[in-house]
């Protein structure tokens, strides 16, 4: 069973920023397809970035320019450097781990196997 956790979330002005971090188990970040989702209130879930084995990148349309995906396979962490935040980003924004062989950014939520528990991001106006 692999965990995964997030952190870095909170309460920022429009316009700030904030660094979501998602640690897993074992070397789960480092190895595998990595994603952030964020669901706000009495709204789907929604794809917001993922990163593929081999660092392949990709981003919803809705942060590109603002949200950045990275990781630090030394650390076994993975980021989500959010700048520019909109009050339309605030969600509890979720990490998710595909631990399959093949290196895919993967954007949908049903290819992600482990997810963590979610960490709270509210945007003020």
């Amino acid at each position: 069973q692999v965990q995964v956790v997030e952190s870095g979330g909170g309460l920022v002005q429009a316009g700030g920023s904030l660094r979501l971090s998602c640690a897993a188990s074992g070397s789960t970040v480092s190895r595998s397809n990595m994603g952030w989702f964020r669901q706000a209130p009495e709204k789907e879930r929604e794809f917001v970035a993922a990163l593929s084995r081999n660092d392949d990148s990709t981003m919803a349309d809705s942060v590109k320019g603002r949200f950045t995906i990275s990781r630090d396979k030394a650390k076994n962490l993975l980021y989500l450097q959010m700048n520019n935040l909109k009050p339309e980003d605030t969600a509890v924004y979720y990490c998710a781990a595909d631990l399959s062989l093949q290196s895919r950014v993967r954007v949908r939520g049903i290819d992600y196997l482990y997810w963590g528990q979610g960490t709270q991001v509210t945007v003020s106006s």
